[in-house]
């Protein structure tokens, strides 16, 4: 019987590695900027087109290579970061596998231009699916520029599961943040489509941090710094009532590489207890720093997994460092006894002398003089008093009051029995007691067959979901002017969301007086929205869209609708009042769909009278 197991060939294996390695245009963003890194480079440049799908171009003015590694970088398992297997335990460099260039020629068009600062020519390499096209010698300035075309280009299969452009491009958008937060000694410029997306200067932590997600992030940080044998922290926090739905600008950077990790994150929420409102998620930008040999990366295809030696010890003092901050910058409650400034003397009344009150009595007064005219001592006073006109005799106050109760109390008989008389008590209580809410969360509304139970939330969100959508779709949605705009700062990332969706919100009763690179000035709003909850609608429609924005319109508008209507929403735990109970009843069954919420939850279920006769029947 003939052997079955053979090796694969180089480029079948290249293209398996490639699908561990290269999942999307982002993956080949994060290899060529972390390899730029380990060059030495203080200078890089990022240039996209469509996404990355066309073309992904790194720049860097790092050490280069030469013409034996630029060949030699583009083979299986070649690297020049380590030579022995100990030397996975004291690595301090991103890039050790040797897969990343091997991985990105086995699936695009690359082409490679390298040179050393003591060269006089450089190194020109293309190569397409793993071939070598051609090698050259040319004249080149120092450092590596790697140009990858055509990503996927022979498996359709895979290019046809990318998503689009906007997806994509967000994706990327990460991968850079993640680097460039990483390395704010490093130049940074970011180009998409031809257009300057990010000009980062070599500059300190904070101010990369602003420059990065601009907005009004210098006002929400609150600086960490801790010093210990096992951890080095240091890094930003932010202010609890900054803290937002999502879970977008959290950072973690172990010896300045990017990392995941929930058991650290939850030493973070843990120091923001009682702080944050439920949902709430913090921003932060933490860098530890640790012995390379307390710390194993190799457990994670993409390298964003750490495992720790002591991953208890880490906890508790992240933890205590961020109490601490918190604490130290007065963003977390404290005890304070000390005196507030407020109440000392302002300066220029310092040295002056309290002067007494003086005290004026008319001996001649008589409250119960019936003297029309006033006394003129005291009409001529500082104090301004003056005695009031006298009134009519008090006993014309009582005059016919015995007579107007007796009729009254008449009247409140006759309409008692008039009551009793048209209605007998079932109808009564049918009429005053229409809906029940119980527990603040659920509406009781009996009908003819028993009753129906509403859940309030999710009546309210289809509700809100079909009014939203129809005011986008006709165009016809009505405003109300605000008397002073509002200001709403957000980051790069979210300023381009918005801008995309801008003729949406639009058309759902939003005007927007001004759109700029950090802010949005609004000047109307939506009849049933009032001014103090715009920034949660927003806010929760950011979240809503991180992972990317419908392609059609149809299923932006949905989104935004659906959005809109989750966050406006009457929530489980709101008292209604008995009007407002019948409003939403009634609201909910005049929709086209009454039955589920818009996320596909059930609004209400019927109880007949025979399901409780049964239930009595036990």
């Amino acid at each position: 019987m003939s052997s079955i197991i053979q090796l694969l060939p180089d480029h079948v294996a290249n293209q398996i590695a490639a699908g561990e390695v290269v999942q999307r245009p982002a993956s080949v963003v994060k290899e060529l900027l972390e390899n730029a890194v380990d060059a030495g480079a203080n200078d890089i440049k990022l240039i996209l087109k469509d996404a990355g799908k066309s073309l992904v171009q790194v720049i860097d003015n790092g050490q280069g290579m030469s013409i034996t590694d630029a060949r030699m970088c583009f083979e299986r398992h070649a690297t020049s970061k380590i030579r022995q297997a100990e030397d996975l335990f004291s690595l301090h460099t991103k890039g050790f596998r040797g897969e990343a260039l091997a991985s990105i020629a086995a699936i695009a068009h690359v082409e490679m231009k390298t040179k050393q600062d003591q060269e006089e020519l450089g190194t020109h390499i293309v190569i397409e699916g793993s071939k070598f096209v051609s090698q050259d010698v040319a004249v080149l300035p120092k450092g590596t520029s790697f140009a990858v075309k055509n990503l996927f280009f022979n498996i359709p299969a895979r290019r046809n599961f990318l998503k689009s452009d906007t997806v994509e491009y967000r994706h990327i958008i990460d991968e850079f943040h993640r680097v460039a937060l990483a390395h704010p000694q490093i130049y940074f410029t970011f180009y998409h489509n031809g257009s300057e997306m990010f000009n980062l200067h070599a500059s300190s932590l904070r101010q990369r941090i602003v420059n990065v997600f601009s907005g009004k992030t210098n006002e929400k940080l609150v600086p960490v710094n801790e010093e210990t044998e096992i951890v080095n922290i240091q890094g930003f926090v932010c202010k609890p009532e900054f803290a937002k739905k999502n879970r977008g600008e959290q950072f973690f950077f172990v010896n300045d590489r990017f990392i995941k990790s929930g058991y650290l994150h939850h030493a973070v929420m843990a120091a923001y207890d009682g702080l944050l409102k439920d949902g709430a998620q913090p921003s932060y930008f933490l860098y530890l720093q640790v012995p390379p040999n307390t710390i194993d990366i190799n457990i994670h295809p993409t390298k964003t997994e750490i495992k720790f030696d002591d991953e208890s010890a880490l906890y508790a003092i992240l933890r205590a460092s961020i109490k601490h901050s918190l604490g130290q910058f007065n963003v977390a409650p404290v005890l304070d006894f000390e005196r507030d400034a407020n109440l000392d003397t302002p300066y220029h009344y310092k040295d002056l002398e309290g002067e007494t009150p003086t005290i004026q009595v008319d001996g001649s007064f008589n409250p119960f003089s019936e003297s029309d005219k006033p006394n003129k001592h005291f009409a001529n006073t500082n104090s301004g008093y003056r005695r009031p006109e006298p009134t009519s005799s008090w006993e014309s106050l009582y005059v016919g009051l015995k007579q107007d109760s007796e009729e009254i109390d008449t009247k409140i008989f006759e309409n008692e029995t008039v009551t009793s008389s048209l209605f007998n008590n079932d109808e009564v209580e049918q009429v005053v007691h229409k809906t029940y809410q119980i527990h603040k969360k659920y509406i009781v509304n009996p009908i003819k067959s028993g009753m129906i139970i509403v859940d309030q939330q999710r009546a309210h969100q289809r509700i809100l979901y079909e009014q939203f959508l129809t005011n986008i779709t006709v165009q016809l949605a009505s405003s109300q002017q605000l008397l002073f705009p509002l200001h709403l700062y957000f980051s790069n990332d979210e300023m381009q969301l918005i801008s995309e969706l801008k003729p949406s919100l639009t058309n759902t009763g939003f005007v927007f007086e001004e759109t700029n690179e950090d802010s949005v000035v609004i000047s109307g709003l939506p009849v049933n929205i009032s001014e103090s909850e715009v920034s949660i609608v927003f806010e929760q429609l950011l979240s809503d869209l991180h992972d990317g924005i419908p392609e059609s319109s149809f299923s932006q508008n949905d989104t935004i609708a659906k959005s809109m209507a989750r966050s406006l929403a009457v929530k489980t735990g709101a008292y209604l009042t008995e009007k407002e109970q019948e409003n939403l009843v009634n609201g909910l069954f005049a929709c086209k769909d009454p039955n589920v919420s818009p996320f596909q939850k059930l609004t209400f279920i019927t109880m007949r009278v025979e399901d409780l006769d049964k239930k009595f029947a036990l």
